[in-house]
């Protein structure tokens, strides 16, 4: 049986860490402290098999990590407040998500789609239609993690994405979970979030061009239609380029990737790679008896 592939999240002032049974998230307290906090993952694969079935679980896997994740963002901003601040209530957490998923949509597909779609008569076929639509989606892809960058908050969780990577990378190499040899490790990954974005932009250009041409109405829904199946090819080459990646050739695949990820990620400094060993350590220490009989899975590792 296949070793089951770690994965996780920054969260703002922690780091979230999933396996196969649970979800731990650790997070460092104004006090100094480190608290920690684990939920039970989802049973629904193994309810209905069919969610764990070749470009059908990259889809699920996708969703279950941004509900998953958004949840701990949130559970991460309360756990981090002081006791004379006030925490954010499920409504106010429900709103901020729909506000960022909405302005994804606007940013990342009506807007790029619309550009093309008004500009069309300059762009020729819908081939070359379709890379320059692509191109602009990843151009404001990075824009936008570059300006993001630049805000004090969201580089510390930039930080604490790269010390997410370092433990898992220590871990997988087996090394005993210390600052000493986690610091040793690289703070980008194969299977990192941020990669598997730019390879769904890529693999876009390819499917959203079989749509044809249509009104600006069409476009855009249909792109939005079939992102569960550019998801899942997305799924697919992250975790076959994973598991080849001791290859050249699947190094210089995910090369791209493993680039955009220096924009992602930052050096963290101990205290951020000691909040890391402690999610990852907690949810193994859940683990030890469930993980035999785990079956196998890729969680994402998101930004």
């Amino acid at each position: 049986m296949a070793k089951f592939q770690y994965g996780g999240m920054a969260v703002i002032e922690g780091v979230m860490m999933r396996g196969p049974e649970v979800t731990s998230i650790a997070v460092r307290k104004e006090d100094g402290n480190i608290e920690l906090d684990q939920e039970a993952n989802s049973q629904l694969p193994r309810r209905y098999p069919f969610l764990k079935w070749p470009f059908i679980r990259g889809t699920y896997v996708l969703i279950d990590s941004m509900v998953v994740g958004i949840r701990m963002l949130n559970k991460s901003a309360n756990m981090s407040l002081g006791e004379d601040e006030e925490e954010l209530s499920s409504g106010e957490m429900l709103i901020s998500g729909l506000i960022a998923f909405a302005l994804a949509v606007l940013l990342f597909v009506i807007l790029p789609t619309a550009i093309v779609h008004y500009t069309q008569q300059y762009t020729g076929g819908i081939i070359l239609q379709n890379i320059v639509e692509g191109l602009i989606r990843i151009t404001f892809f990075l824009l936008y993690v570059y300006a993001i960058s630049k805000m004090e908050d969201i580089a510390r969780v930039f930080m604490y994405h790269g010390a997410e990577h370092k433990s898992i990378s220590a871990y997988e190499a087996g090394e005993e979970l210390s600052v000493k040899n986690v610091r040793r490790y690289t703070t980008v990954h194969p299977r990192c979030g941020t990669s598997f974005l730019l390879i769904v932009m890529v693999i876009s250009i390819l499917v959203f061009a079989m749509l044809g041409e249509g009104s600006l109405f069409y476009r855009v829904w249909s792109r939005l239609a079939v992102l569960p199946v550019v998801a899942g090819l997305g799924y697919e080459f992250l975790k076959f380029t994973g598991k080849y990646y001791s290859c050249q050739w699947a190094k210089t695949l995910i090369a791209p990737g493993l680039l955009l990820q220096r924009l992602t990620t930052r050096e963290p400094d101990d205290g951020m790679l000691e909040v890391a060993i402690a999610a990852l350590q907690a949810v193994l220490a859940e683990e030890k008896t469930a993980l035999p009989a785990a079956e196998e899975t890729a969680v994402l590792q998101t930004l």
